[in-house]
C-alpha cells in the first residue's frame, strides 16, 4: 500500500513521439528520498543516461512534486525541476512555488519526466485524459507570462502553467521556467525545455490524494500558520529579502563591481528601509533632516525618493508569510523585487539607480533569464571591457543603459550576448587573457550576494555545494552572521556549520517547505519528521531524517562523479583567494587558499569522503541507486 501523501508513481513522456509510461515509486525510495529535490537526484541517476549533453534530447528533465503538496501546511506548495545543468554540465535543482504544483501533482504522479524533442514548437498537456502534446507555433517568442496566460484563456478553467520565455527558446544556458510569475531559476532550466522544443507544460488536477492522519495534520497546520506569523519571518513580511541589502552593506559582505569590492555607495538608495516606505518622498526627506525652506533640495530629494512605491505584498500559493514585494518605476513598470536580483544588477554592475535596476530585473523576467547568472556575467563582461579585454567600448561599471543593452543583447543571442548567454565560465575560456580569474562562478554557476573573504563558512558552503554557487542548497552565512563564531577565521566550527545547513536545506528542498520558515522551528528534524509521519504514516523521526539529509547530499554528489567532477571542482575563483578586501576598521579580510583548503578536507573528512572527495561502497550501497 502506498504511503499517504504519495501516488507510488512517476509519468515519463517521450515528447519526440508523444508516447507515455509510468514508473512505479518503491516505497523504500520514497522514503529514502521523500520528494522534491530528494527523489529528482534519485530519478537522474535511474533515467539520465550518464555523460549526456544536458541539451539533447535524450536528456531528461523533472518536475517532481512531494507529499507535502496539497496539504494545508503552510508553504508546501512548492515543487522541484531536476535535470543536468547546461551551465554546469553538473545535477541542478531548482524549487518554486505556485499553485502548478498542486495541479501537477494532482493529475496523479509524483514526478513528471520529459524527454526527447518535439519536432515543432510545442505544449504538453496533462490531465484525466492523460499526456498530449499541442502545437504552441503562436507562442513562440512571447515571454512566459504571455505563453502561460494565451495557453490557459485557449484550455479553460482548472490549467495551471508554467512555460519558459526567449531566452529558452534561444538556448541561454541559465534561462529560466517561470509559472504564476515564479521562477524555477537556476542552472538553465529554462535552456533544457527549450531544447526539447516544449514551450510550455500545463497541468489540471485529475486526482485525489489522502493523508495518513487528516486530524493531525490539520492541527500541525493550524499551529504552523500561527508561528509563521511570528518575529522569525517578520522581515519577509515587511520589508522582504531585500532588508538583506544595507545589512550586508554595513559588515562588508556585498560584492560590488564583480567582486572588486564588498561595500556599495549607492546601497542606500537600493535599500527596502527606503523603498518600502507608504510615502517615500516624507520618510526620506524626514531621515535626512532636510530644512523646509531648502526648496530645490527637497524637491530634488522627493523626486529620488519617488522613483519608485511598493505597489503590492503578495504570498505564493498556500503560503502564510506573503514575502513577496512589488514595486512600480517611473515608467509605471512593476517587478517583484528581492534581493539576489538587485544585488546582482545594482551593486555586481555598479548600478545605483532604483528605476533602472527595477527595469533590469522586468526585463530579466520578461525574457526568462536568472538574474544572478545574468548580472554575474554582465558584471564580468564589464571588467573585461574596462580592461580592454573585449571590444565592447559602450558597456561599463554604473552605467544603467548598458546593462540593460547587454540583458536584451543575451535574452536574444545577439552582439555581445551570444557569448554572454554561455555563461562566464565559459565565456571566460573563450575569451582568456587571465579573465578566468575573476569570472564569478563555481562549477559554472553564478556566485550569490555573499562576499566569501568575509563569510568563512558560507566561502566553504559555496566551493563544494553540488549546484555550484548556491545560497540556497547552502547556508552556511547563517553561521557567520549568528555572531557564535568569527566569520574571518574560517576553521573547524566553520566547517560543521556547513554541513549542517547543507542537511537541513536538502530536508526542506524535498519535504518540500520554504526556508524562509526554518526560524519557526525549535528541534527542526524532530517536527519535520512529525510533519512528515503525519502525512504519509512512516514512523519517522528526527534521526532518520538526518540521515535522509546525508543520503540526498551524497546522491547529488555521486551523480556528478558519474558525470565528470574533479576535485578542483569544489573552488572559489582566483580573486577571491588572492585578493583581500579592506573593512571599514581598516582590518583586511582574506581568504587563502590554504585556508579554504583545509576546510574542504575538513568538509571531505565530515562527510565521510575520501581525501578525493569521493564516498566508500558502503555509503554507495546505501542510496538505493542499483
Amino acid at each position: 500500500m502506498t504511503a499517504g501523501g504519495y501516488f507510488g508513481r512517476a509519468l515519463i513522456v517521450d515528447v519526440s513521439t508523444g508516447t507515455s509510461d509510468t514508473m512505479t515509486l518503491p516505497d523504500d525510495v520514497l522514503r529514502a528520498y521523500i520528494g522534491g529535490a530528494g527523489l529528482g537526484a534519485w530519478l537522474m541517476h535511474r533515467l539520465a543516461p550518464p555523460r549526456t549533453d544536458p541539451l539533447a534530447p535524450g536528456a531528461p528533465l523533472a518536475y517532481v512534486f512531494s507529499p507535502l503538496v496539497g496539504t494545508p501546511l503552510t508553504t508546501s506548495a512548492k515543487f522541484a525541476v531536476v535535470a543536468k545543468s547546461p551551465l554546469t554540465g553538473l545535477l541542478t535543482d531548482a524549487l518554486a512555488s505556485s499553485h502548478f504544483a498542486i495541479a501537477g501533482k494532482l493529475t496523479g504522479y509524483d514526478a513528471i519526466v520529459i524527454t526527447g524533442a518535439c519536432p515543432a514548437p510545442s505544449a504538453l498537456l496533462i490531465d484525466e485524459n492523460g499526456p498530449r502534446l499541442t502545437t504552441a507555433a503562436d507562442l513562440t517568442g512571447l515571454t512566459a507570462a504571455q505563453a502561460a496566460a494565451t495557453l490557459r484563456e485557449r484550455l479553460g478553467r482548472g490549467w495551471r502553467v508554467a512555460a519558459i520565455g526567449p531566452a529558452g527558446e534561444r538556448g541561454v544556458r541559465y534561462a529560466t521556467i517561470s509559472h504564476d510569475g515564479r521562477h524555477a531559476g537556476r542552472g538553465g532550466l529554462g535552456a533544457v525545455l527549450g531544447a526539447k522544443n516544449l514551450k510550455a507544460i500545463a497541468v489540471r488536477a485529475a486526482a485525489k490524494v489522502a493523508t495518513a492522519d487528516p486530524d493531525t495534520v490539520l492541527a500541525q497546520a493550524r499551529d504552523l500558520r500561527a508561528r509563521s506569523f511570528g518575529p522569525a519571518t517578520a522581515k519577509y513580511r515587511e520589508l522582504g529579502t531585500l532588508a538583506n541589502l544595507l545589512a550586508f552593506n554595513a559588515i562588508s559582505t556585498l560584492p560590488t563591481r564583480n567582486f572588486q569590492a564588498a561595500t556599495f555607495d549607492g546601497a542606500p538608495a537600493l535599500a527596502a528601509e527606503d523603498l518600502a516606505a507608504e510615502d517615500l518622498a516624507d520618510r526620506d526627506l524626514a531621515a535626512r533632516d532636510v530644512e523646509a525652506r531648502d526648496v530645490e533640495a527637497r524637491d530634488v530629494m522627493a523626486r529620488d525618493a519617488m522613483a519608485l512605491r511598493k505597489v503590492a505584498r503578495h504570498s505564493c500559493a498556500s503560503c502564510t508569510i506573503g514575502c513577496e514585494h512589488i514595486y512600480r518605476a517611473r515608467s509605471g513598470q512593476t517587478a517583484r523585487v528581492e534581493y539576489e536580483n538587485v544585488f546582482a544588477l545594482g551593486p555586481m554592475c555598479g548600478v545605483s539607480d532604483p528605476d533602472a535596476v527595477l527595469a533590469a530585473s522586468a526585463r530579466c523576467d520578461d525574457l526568462g533569464l536568472d538574474t544572478i547568472s545574468a548580472g554575474g556575467t554582465i558584471a564580468w563582461a564589464m571588467e573585461c571591457a574596462e580592461r580592454g579585454l573585449i571590444d565592447a567600448p559602450w558597456l561599463r561599471f554604473g552605467d544603467a543603459g548598458a546593462l540593460n543593452r547587454a540583458i536584451t543583447e543575451i535574452g536574444t543571442r545577439t552582439g555581445l550576448g551570444d557569448l554572454l548567454a554561455e555563461g562566464s565560465r565559459r565565456a571566460a575560456e573563450q575569451v582568456g587573457q587571465g579573465s578566468e580569474e575573476f569570472a564569478p562562478h563555481v562549477k559554472g554557476l553564478e556566485l550569490p550576494g555573499y562576499e566569501p573573504r568575509t563569510l568563512h563558512a558560507m566561502a566553504l558552503g559555496l566551493a563544494v555545494n553540488t549546484r555550484g554557487a548556491d545560497h540556497n542548497r547552502s547556508g552556511a552565512y547563517e553561521a557567520d552572521l549568528s555572531g557564535d563564531l568569527d566569520r574571518l577565521d574560517g576553521g573547524a566550527a566553520h566547517v560543521a556549520a556547513a554541513v549542517e545547513t547543507e542537511d537541513r536545506a536538502a530536508v526542506m528542498d524535498s519535504l518540500i517547505l520554504c526556508k524562509f520558515l526554518r526560524g519557526v522551528f525549535n528541534d527542526p528534524y524532530t517536527e519535520w519528521a512529525g510533519l512528515l509521519s503525519a502525512v504519509t504514516g512512516w514512523p519517522v523521526d528526527g534521526a532518520e531524517l538526518r540521515r535522509t539529509a546525508r543520503r540526498i547530499v551524497l546522491a547529488k554528489r555521486v551523480y556528478n562523479l558519474r558525470e565528470g567532477w574533479r576535485p578542483a571542482d569544489d573552488w572559489l575563483p582566483g580573486r577571491l583567494l588572492a585578493e583581500p578586501v579592506r573593512l571599514a576598521s581598516g582590518r583586511e579580510a582574506e581568504l587563502t587558499p590554504e585556508r579554504l583548503r583545509a576546510m574542504i578536507d575538513g568538509y571531505y573528512a565530515a562527510r565521510g569522503l575520501d581525501e578525493q572527495g569521493r564516498p566508500d561502497e558502503a555509503q554507495l550501497a546505501d542510496l538505493r541507486l542499483s
